[in-house]
């Protein structure tokens, strides 16, 4: 087939040769792009390197040592104190203390922070001020709540005194009940802790349940009610399904919260009395810096990374990857 006169005279002098010029611009503006995505993704890169990994591999060097902190790196013993930390009953009992705190977490906060949330998301005078207050225990540094509340349940304080009605009624009525010793007794320190730490953290869950709240289409909920429907009904068939994703993120935030715990029982406890509210982080603080055992610690710092690391990509694969997929397909 031959070429018409004026599409030859065009070749000839380069006027339709797009291709071979949009080429150079394409790879000028994919640079351009990358050096961006470099430029805004480089700080936080470094400081996860300096910050993150460093430090883990520092410790996953350490503990394969008997190093008390001081005396040089000599003693190599490999993997025996990950041997010591898998086989050490009081390293076990804070690994399921941490498994308490993470179920506990959930099943205390979740249904108050979703039934509260729900109720404030109506129109109602004060909403603001309420969200104020129920906002203000997050704020709290730990450190500060910790004291308030020890100070709080210390024997004859303002817990024991709120409740001396109800020690009087029950002695009325022929019941023995003791004051308990909210942090000195093995058997209820735990369930202390986990209701000091559910006030102190609820408070981010509501509020994050009133952002997921606010995505939500009222037009859903109107035709719902005008079909008839209840406003339990509308909650439990529509609110709460669309705002599953803003409940999944906030479980996965609280069960890596709950396994890295440390401030609250530190200052409230110290993981006592006799170890029975140790989590893996006091007892790693323990070990390392108070007993000077800092390659054991050291070991107990990995093992808790790894928990962690694995749980996070568990919960990212099985859990989050629903929600993924749907934000894929709405964008496609």
């Amino acid at each position: 087939m031959t070429e018409t006169p004026g599409r030859a005279a065009a070749f000839v002098d380069g006027s339709h040769e797009p291709s071979t010029k949009a080429a150079p611009a394409r790879r000028a503006q994919t640079a351009r792009k990358w050096l961006e995505i470099g430029v805004f993704v480089a700080p936080a890169l470094l400081l996860f390197i300096i910050f993150v990994l460093v430090p883990v591999a520092r410790a996953g060097y350490y503990s394969l040592y008997n190093w008390n902190g001081i005396e040089e790196l000599t003693k190599f013993i490999g993997l025996d104190n990950y041997t010591r930390a898998l086989t050490d009953d009081d390293f076990l009992r804070a690994l399921r203390n941490n498994l308490f705190f993470v179920v506990g977490s959930i099943a205390v906060q979740l249904p108050i922070a979703l039934g509260v949330a729900l109720l404030m998301n109506r129109r109602m005078r004060g909403r603001g001020a309420f969200r104020l207050l129920i906002f203000v225990p997050y704020v709290l540094s730990e450190v500060i709540a910790g004291v308030m509340f020890t100070l709080m349940l210390q024997p004859h304080g303002l817990v024991d005194w709120a409740l001396s009605p109800v020690y009087g009624l029950l002695q009325t009525l022929g019941v023995d009940s003791p004051r308990p010793l909210w942090l000195a007794d093995t058997d209820v320190v735990l369930w202390t802790l986990l209701l000091v730490i559910s006030w102190k953290y609820i408070g981010f869950a509501i509020i994050l349940f009133l952002a997921g709240l606010q995505g939500i289409n009222p037009e859903l909920e109107e035709a719902a009610a005008i079909d008839g429907a209840s406003w339990w009904q509308i909650q439990r068939r529509i609110t709460i399904p669309l705002l599953g994703p803003t409940i999944r993120i906030w479980a996965f935030v609280s069960v890596i919260g709950s396994l890295q715990l440390f401030d609250m029982v530190k200052v409230m406890t110290n993981g006592g009395p006799a170890g029975s509210s140790h989590t893996m982080a006091t007892y790693m603080i323990q070990q390392g810096f108070e007993r000077s055992q800092f390659g054991y610690g050291s070991a107990v710092a990995v093992i808790l990374f790894a928990i962690s690391f694995v749980a996070a990509l568990v919960y990212i694969r099985f859990v989050l990857r629903s929600d993924n997929t749907s934000s894929d397909d709405r964008e496609a």
